[in-house]
């Protein structure tokens, strides 16, 4: 049976919260989704079934980090800014990850964790869809995890940008709504099959 790691990317109150430096509206519709799907996950956890990982990845830049350089500065470490959002906080036993990159794979123990789990699929959601989203699916892709994007769980600063983002991933990972998702689940079959393009048909 597939063992999947849903990665929860950057919600933040920098982010997702009217207040942040880098707020974008488009983070808080997709917090509803975001909340049914950690609901589903924990209630499986708390039946005994440990397939389904929930991960918090959490943006926490040093000061005068590299990043600033070509971003305003945001979510630094141990400030407001790079707390997670009170809807979507993390529960006790739940795995958080930070980094500095817009991968959560880059210079972090996610992959370590993931091994020491037995977890072969990777499921993105959160934000930016085409930036620190796509990029840690692209990762999860070169680390050879088969991904999986959650369409609804995932926000960027535009419609425009999120769908593009999407259509990035669609080449290599399989994009599906919660729904669809929990669905799979629920009737025993791997959400994953199907994914990607091997017959070069995204255009």
């Amino acid at each position: 049976m597939p063992r999947h790691g849903i990665l929860i990317i950057d919600m933040l109150n920098d982010f997702a919260h009217p207040d942040g430096v880098l707020y974008c509206p488009t983070n808080r519709t997709i917090i509803p989704t975001l909340q049914k799907l950690m609901n589903w996950v924990r209630e499986r956890n708390a039946q005994g079934k440990d397939d389904i990982q929930l991960i918090h990845i959490q943006e926490a830049h040093r000061e005068n980090d590299a990043d600033f350089k070509v971003r305003p500065v945001h979510a630094v470490k141990g400030t407001w800014g790079s707390e997670f959002i009170d809807e979507l906080k993390p529960e006790k036993g739940e795995y958080i990850v930070q980094k500095r990159r817009h991968s959560a794979f880059a210079h972090t123990d996610l992959d370590l964790y993931l091994r020491e789990e037995k977890i072969d699929t990777v499921v993105v959601t959160g934000t930016w869809t085409n930036v620190c989203v796509r990029s840690s699916a692209s990762d999860a892709l070169y680390y050879a995890y088969k991904v999986i994007t959650l369409s609804d769980a995932c926000a960027s600063k535009t419609e425009e940008m999120h769908q593009a983002g999407l259509k990035d991933l669609s080449i290599f990972s399989k994009v599906m709504t919660v729904d669809e998702y929990i669905d799979a689940w629920e009737k025993g079959l791997d959400p994953w099959e199907g994914g990607g393009d091997p017959e070069n048909k995204v255009e």
